[in-house]
């Protein structure tokens, strides 16, 4: 089975700072991808290298097929890309309504609405469409990040830690809509995060990142080995 999302040996700097050291995984069709690490490992370099926001001095990132070489952010969101960053940065001044139009910027004028499985998985945007994202909690704002990325209709959605400082039902909110999006809408998903729990309840497989590289690539039940919970642990 080919694979969605292919990451083939990437190298990433900040200056002279090599953050990716050869990178490469590969996100599967309807599959939860999970990539673990310590803090400053190069895991949230890794996602913005595949959103195309800072980029890559050596290797291959590919799409769907298409290689993505030097195509911007936009153009990706066309291709089919959703990325939901991590500290969600949502608009705080906008209400929620006009957040999630946002996501309309790649899409082409007939295919603008707000798709109604956004509302199913978080009922709590319908309730508060005329809110501003500013005054949602924490978890609400999460739930906007990613019902923004699914606004732009992606066969591809990548996170950066979904759980982060979120309360544990909406974290178990998001669990729920991220296994949907998976069984029931053949979505691919490769979601960056620190909660071991969270990943082995949810990710089909999972690569573990240590000093900028991928140290270890396998399915979700390897958390349980020593040799791959050493490079988690603190």
């Amino acid at each position: 089975m080919a694979s969605a999302l292919t990451v083939e040996g990437i190298d990433l700097y900040y200056g002279a700072a090599r953050a990716l050291k050869a990178v490469s995984l590969e996100a599967r069709p309807a599959a939860i991808t999970a990539v673990l690490g310590r803090n400053g490992v190069g895991k949230s370099s890794l996602l913005r290298a595949i959103a195309g926001t800072h980029p890559v001095h050596a290797g291959e990132i590919v799409l769907g097929g298409e290689s993505l070489g030097k195509v911007p952010p936009y153009r990706r969101a066309r291709l089919g890309l959703g990325y939901v960053p991590q500290g969600r940065e949502i608009f705080p001044l906008l209400t929620v309504r006009e957040n999630l139009q946002t996501g309309f910027a790649p899409l082409k004028a007939r295919e603008r609405s707000i798709p109604e499985t956004v509302f199913e998985l978080f009922p709590v945007l319908k309730d508060m469409l005329s809110r501003r994202g500013g005054d949602l909690s924490g978890g609400q704002q999460q739930q906007l990040a990613i019902g923004r990325a699914l606004v732009t209709r992606p066969k591809v959605l990548i996170l950066d830690e979904p759980t982060e400082g979120i309360q544990p039902s909406i974290i178990k909110d998001i669990g729920r809509a991220l296994a949907f999006l998976r069984d029931e809408m053949d979505m691919t998903i490769l979601l960056v995060e620190q909660y071991l729990d969270f990943c082995r309840a949810l990710a089909d497989r999972i690569h573990v990142m240590d000093r900028g590289e991928i140290m270890h690539s396998g399915p979700a039940s390897d958390l349980d080995r020593p040799e791959v919970r050493r490079h988690l642990m603190v």
